[in-house]
């Protein structure tokens, strides 16, 4: 039976983030920029004849019914009438609990890969509507550019980013993204932004010249007075979050000041968390900073030996710390028309 290996699913950062409001259903609607990373999961996919959808292996914490590899495929199953089924492996990269969209990457790349095994022949347009239900982050990666993203993140416009690289921190820590939005404290009425606001433009082609990309300009910081309003939220809940958070502003902050970064740089949340990251102009910059970020903390899975010093057991946790590139376009994009 047919089968495709190493099938990517990129990461995601989240440039900013604010929530505008929410819907009667509880649903909260949100402005975000999407950026895809090269960090990603990998997927192999092979068909079977007896219909059944399963996961070859074990996703810690993940029970297979409830994984949204799982979903998404017996989702595309049953709105195409697909009597062929489908035996997953997922190998994970992309952190669990970081803000990173791991999880739905995993399932938009099992739409897209099962659309084309399984000769569905449904249009993005379709996959993206099947991707929606199974959660607000799924349908960008389906999309498969950068964007601005509005609603509960299904009304999508195109980016066009300039080449950048981020410093992308994890501290030991999981963020439950569903903890974070109910959070009663969480800044809900922060005013709606346009995609001219994000560039650091006075014009928008996507708003002005009738075209549906819109470029981002050039600038040391674009962001301006962005943020992302579920990081208070997440520091207050998470300390560990706040505190790596603070070493890296102390790493920045002496970069700028050697000349080796740029001015302008922040340490910022992607998502709910607890994922940080850091926008670089160039792969030198970001390299400097990881190295300089590693030797303020110690690695989770590299420490508990006898061989630690001393001097470094006060030294917080991290569990990744590295250097990403922001891609183009989704890997995939062109697997669907």
């Amino acid at each position: 039976m047919p089968s495709l290996r190493d099938i990517p699913a990129p990461a995601k950062i989240n440039l900013f983030l604010h929530v505008t409001g929410r819907r009667a259903d509880g649903y909260h609607l949100l402005q975000t920029a999407f950026r895809f990373i090269d960090l990603q999961d990998t997927l192999h996919i092979a068909t079977r004849e007896d219909g059944r959808i399963t996961r070859l292996n074990d996703v810690p914490g993940v029970p297979e019914d409830e994984d949204l590899v799982v979903r998404a495929a017996r989702s595309l199953q049953a709105a195409t009438g697909c009597t062929l089924g489908a035996e997953i492996e997922l190998v994970k990269r992309i952190p669990m609990g970081g803000g990173l969209g791991g999880g739905s990457s995993d399932a938009a790349s099992v739409l897209l890969a099962l659309n084309r095994l399984w000769n569905c022949g449904l249009t993005r347009e379709q996959l993206m509507e099947l991707a929606l239900p199974l959660g607000a982050d799924v349908p960008v990666f389906v999309f498969g550019r950068n964007a601005f993203a509005e609603g509960v993140g299904e009304q999508l416009r195109p980016l066009d980013l300039p080449p950048r690289w981020y410093v992308i921190v994890q501290p030991d820590a999981s963020v439950p993204t569903p903890e974070i939005f109910r959070a009663p404290e969480l800044t809900r009425d922060s005013a709606p932004v346009r995609i001219a606001d994000f560039s650091g433009s006075n014009t928008c082609p996507g708003e002005n010249s009738g075209r549906q990309d819109s470029k981002v300009s050039d600038t040391p910081d674009r962001f301006g007075a962005l943020k992302n309003d579920l990081e208070p939220v997440a520091f207050a809940r998470f300390p560990e979050v706040a505190r790596i958070a603070g070493v890296v502003t102390e790493v920045l902050a002496s970069g700028m000041q050697s000349n080796a970064l740029d001015p302008g740089r922040k340490v910022r949340m992607s998502g709910s968390g607890a994922c940080l990251f850091v926008e670089c102009d160039t792969p030198e910059q970001a390299s400097w900073a990881v190295e300089q970020i590693a030797g303020r903390m110690r690695q989770r899975c590299c420490v508990e030996s006898a061989a630690v010093e001393e001097s470094m057991t006060d030294l917080p946790y991290v569990r990744i710390n590295r250097v990403c590139a922001g891609l183009a376009v989704h890997p995939l994009l062109e697997w669907v028309a």
